[in-house]
């Protein structure tokens, strides 16, 4: 069956309740359907989900769908099922299953009831499971969070790298990789590992224009800030992360102390109290989750208007994820940061003790990230950038949206500057990441420099005149606007494009933003500044939220699901309920 033979429209409306797909979905079905191999980079929210699941309602044969969370797992079993007749129409095969259970999976797939089979990457390296897998028809294989197989993705997980020879063993099948998440460098690695480099690629933008970024200084206040804002967002629902369990903890209580209805969420919770958590937040029991980065795989919550970082992330991929939890509905969404350079100290330290090869890649990470915290251009310019899409910073879809473009920092010409940076870049013959070109400016040897004789060169201390922060600031700001380039074989090399070889030759005017010097915000333009983009009528959805806790006490738990269900088959788009 090819995507000609059958009515996808038809098929989507039956099963979801849509009137038309959202997106590059109907490109990307068209695609699976064809059996052809098929890579989706399809940001949070854009609904990549689906792109899976209706080719696997639709076609003969089981898909399996690789996860790397038991709970991500769980909410998607619970919304498949919620659209049809048969329990066993989606089932979850991981080590939180009985043996008796682990029977009636393998049951309801060989007599063709489960289409959709979700299982967790060490599940399918087991003999027994490979080996039954061998003997039922195989739709297509779709890989979730492939960013998972790339030693650079934020998330890198070993055993994904034995994925592609498993799959081989399963027969001649298609394969869908999914990742929201993925620079280019990343990209390639997945289609390498994967052995797909036929792959069909459809990536969308990663621009989500109605989030506000926002980056603010980390100060001993930073609870007293967090609680203003909440309360300045009363009755809204949002996200704190926290990279550790004791915070999350702290700040919970503290927020609860305050009279805010928040509740924490990590890993160190039982799995009951975990759930009555999420389902608690899911319902609009409480407004506020704080949380580990255990919390918000595959939530389907449309409506958080909030996400903060208490701590600076591990990496931009993180936190470009964790960002978009909020404002999936197309409403306002705020996203704010707290950072302070002690906290990326924090996280050195703790890679120390790691093999030397991932400590490089996540000291490469982290500099990203520090470099977007202290960046006094445009956050989303910055951001999209580093997931390898072009913005235009003036007039963009969202460009006024963060903090640096609503309040710009004083800009200096820097046009000779800029010329000698790539200069040094191309006479180093490319060689060096940014730290060996900096220390190459401003006259500082290391072994790297000594080993290729650097410091002999006449333009070794050319740029001692500025101070080492000057040249870092500088050289974020050319990277972006394109002069420069991260090799991505050898990451963090950088090398001057064509575009920069041009500039040598003919330099213009180059206006560098001066370094953020980390004042807060009014907190009332902030507020001014989220509801900008604001779409929800507050009055009815309020009248929606208490309808939705009294029909969940009569109906249940599962009461978001069949909601959505109920509600997509009469042909209403009610946002509250997607």
């Amino acid at each position: 069956m090819n995507s000609n033979e059958i009515d996808i429209h038809k098929e989507l409306k039956k099963y979801f309740g849509f009137n038309q797909f959202k997106g590059l979905q109907e490109q990307v079905i068209k695609s699976i359907l064809d059996k052809k191999n098929t890579f989706v980079i399809m940001p949070t929210g854009g609904g990549k989900s689906l792109c899976y699941q209706l080719p696997s309602l639709v076609q003969n044969g089981t898909a399996i769908v690789v996860s790397p969370l038991i709970a991500l797992m769980k909410n998607q079993v619970d919304a498949i099922r919620s659209v049809s007749s048969e329990n066993g129409i989606a089932h979850v095969l991981n080590s939180s299953l009985t043996k008796t259970e682990i029977t009636q999976v393998k049951k309801d797939i060989t007599q063709g009831i489960t289409k959709l089979l979700y299982v967790a990457p060490e599940s399918l390296t087991k003999e027994e499971y490979v080996a039954f897998l061998q003997t039922v028809p195989i739709s297509f294989v779709a890989i979730d969070e492939a960013h998972c197989i790339s030693e650079w993705g934020h998330d890198f997980r070993p055993e994904y790298r034995n994925l592609r020879s498993i799959i081989k063993q399963l027969g001649d099948v298609p394969v869908i990789g999914l990742t929201a998440t993925a620079t280019p460098k990343v990209q390639e690695d997945i289609l390498k590992n994967l052995d797909m480099a036929d792959a069909t690629t459809f990536k969308a933008s990663f621009n989500r224009p109605n989030l506000y970024y926002e980056v603010r200084t980390k100060t001993k206040n930073i609870e007293s800030d967090i609680i203003r804002f909440i309360k300045q967002h009363k009755g809204k629902s949002g996200i704190i992360y926290c990279l550790s369990r004791k915070k999350v903890e702290a700040i919970a209580e503290v927020l609860q102390v305050n009279g805010i209805s928040a509740v924490p969420y990590h890993a160190g919770l039982d799995a009951k109290t975990r759930a009555k958590h999420q389902d608690m937040f899911l319902m609009e029991d409480v407004d506020v989750v704080v949380a580990t980065i255990a919390f918000g795989m595959g939530i389907d919550k449309p409506d958080v208007r909030f996400v903060i970082h208490h701590d600076i992330p591990k990496s931009l991929e993180s936190y470009y994820q964790e960002t978009g939890r909020a404002g999936r509905d197309g409403g306002e969404g705020y996203c704010m940061a707290y950072y302070s350079y002690k906290d990326v100290e924090k996280l050195e330290k703790f890679m120390s003790g790691k093999p030397v090869a991932e400590q490089e890649i996540g000291f490469a990470l982290l500099q990203e990230v520090v470099a977007y915290a202290e960046t006094s251009i445009s956050r989303r310019k910055f951001l999209l950038h580093y997931f390898g899409e072009e913005f235009d910073g003036e007039n963009g879809d969202g460009a006024d949206m963060d903090d640096n473009v609503r309040n710009p920092k004083s800009k200096i010409e820097a046009k000779d500057q800029v010329v000698k940076l790539l200069e040094v870049v191309r006479d180093t013959k490319h060689l060096y990441k940014s730290k060996e070109i900096i220390y190459t400016l401003i006259g500082r040897i290391n072994a790297v420099i000594n080993a290729h004789k650097t410091d002999t060169q006449p333009f070794f201390g050319s740029g001692k005149d500025f101070e080492e922060r000057y040249w870092m600031a500088l050289i974020r700001q050319v990277l972006v606007d394109g002069l420069l380039s991260k090799d991505i074989e050898t990451y963090g090399i950088l090398k001057v494009t064509e575009k920069g070889l041009d500039f040598i030759k003919n330099p213009v005017s180059f206006m560098m933003s001066e370094d953020h010097e980390y004042n807060e915000m009014e907190d009332e333009a902030i507020v001014t500044a989220a509801k900008s983009s604001g779409t929800a009528d507050e009055a009815l959805m309020s009248m929606l939220r208490t309808c939705a806790r009294k029909w969940q006490k009569i109906i249940g738990s599962s009461f978001c699901c069949f909601s959505r269900s109920i509600v997509r088959r009469h042909g209403f788009e009610v946002s509250y309920f997607d």
